[in-house]
């Protein structure tokens, strides 16, 4: 999704899913739907988007600022490209133009503190980190997993904790999901471009292995499409976020959260070898310290995906192995 067009078809399509279902209410199945951490999101209805202005307390953090290349504080400006994904993570407000989301604040917040002014351009989530290393872009955000492959082009510095999960309608005899296996003969709806697409790829010989039909992979390039393939029983499960999933079993009635598959760093992303990680690491621990961080994630609803610290590029995560035994999570 490039532009706010196709933001409001985004919205529209949303909608249409939602509608599929009479969804009016926001209350999520069972209680099972609620954002991370237990509490829905600030800002008044269950479905809006909340818009409540959590960076006014934000201040200059000088020692930050003096980690940023000359050139950068000279120039005073940055190129953020920001893929538009799924609430909570980054979204378009209702009238197409205001993007929002913990993307959005957080990367407002760090250019606050350091002093600059972000020239923020709506790109493809698949186009951005190959136009970092071009130079295109000085910065990227799309809830961009840090990933052992992504890592040997891309450096990022860490400001959140999601990862992949998983959902269905609320009718589907699965109640979670710990072995890719248990998806053989059904079909997984999931973005293009992302670690979700990655994985269930990677993955896809171990139904032959077990002796079981494959498992179909839909991949779509907007998330309103992924949804309305649920809703419209052309697919069985989702494969998304943990929080952008969270949030949306939360507004669509009929549909249910299975459970977290595996978690992953979130991050800045920047071409390898940028001098901008050290600045941008000390503004994020410094939003932390000041509690501007927590004020984010708390208007966000996912208080259970804040970090005890950034990092520049830190390992992935392990995730689970096969037959659902838990991997052990790097100190």
């Amino acid at each position: 999704m490039t532009t706010p067009r196709a933001a409001v078809a985004f919205a529209l399509i949303t909608a249409a899913a939602l509608a599929l279902t009479g969804c009016g209410s926001g209350t999520a199945p069972g209680g099972a739907g609620g954002p991370a951490g237990g509490a829905a999101p600030a800002g008044g209805a269950a479905d809006a988007l909340p818009t409540t202005d959590v960076l006014a307390g934000v201040r200059r953090d000088e020692a930050a600022i003096r980690l940023l290349p000359a050139d950068v504080r000279e120039r005073g400006t940055l190129a953020l490209a920001s893929a538009v994904g799924s609430p909570p993570s980054s979204a378009y407000l209702p009238d197409g133009r205001t993007f929002v989301g913990i993307d959005a604040d957080v990367a407002d917040a760090v250019a606050k503190a350091l002093g600059l002014k972000l020239k923020r351009e709506v790109a493809g989530f698949e186009a951005i980190l190959p136009a970092l290393g071009s130079g295109k872009y000085d910065v990227g955000t799309g809830n961009f997993g840090v990933t052992e492959e992504r890592r040997k082009s891309i450096d990022f510095v860490t400001y959140v904790n999601d990862g992949q999960g998983f959902a269905a309608r609320a009718d589907s005899d699965l109640a979670a999901v710990t072995d890719l296996v248990q998806l053989c003969g059904r079909k997984v709806a999931t973005g293009a471009g992302t670690t979700f697409e990655r994985t269930l790829e990677e993955q896809k010989d171990r139904c032959a292995q077990a002796g079981k039909p494959a498992y179909e992979v839909n991949v779509f390039n907007e998330p309103g499409a992924v949804w309305m393939s649920l809703q419209q029983g052309r697919s069985d499960v989702v494969m998304s976020t943990i929080n952008g999933i969270r949030y949306a079993v939360r507004q669509q009635p009929g549909t249910k959260f299975l459970n977290e598959y595996r978690r992953l760093d979130v991050g800045f992303a920047f071409k390898k070898g940028t001098a901008l990680a050290p600045a941008f690491q000390a503004a994020v621990n410094g939003l932390k310290a000041d509690g501007s961080y927590d004020r984010i994630l708390r208007k966000w609803g996912v208080t259970a995906s804040a970090i005890p610290a950034s990092r520049i590029s830190p390992p992935e995560i392990p995730g689970p192995v096969p037959g659902g035994a838990k991997a052990a999570t790097p100190k």
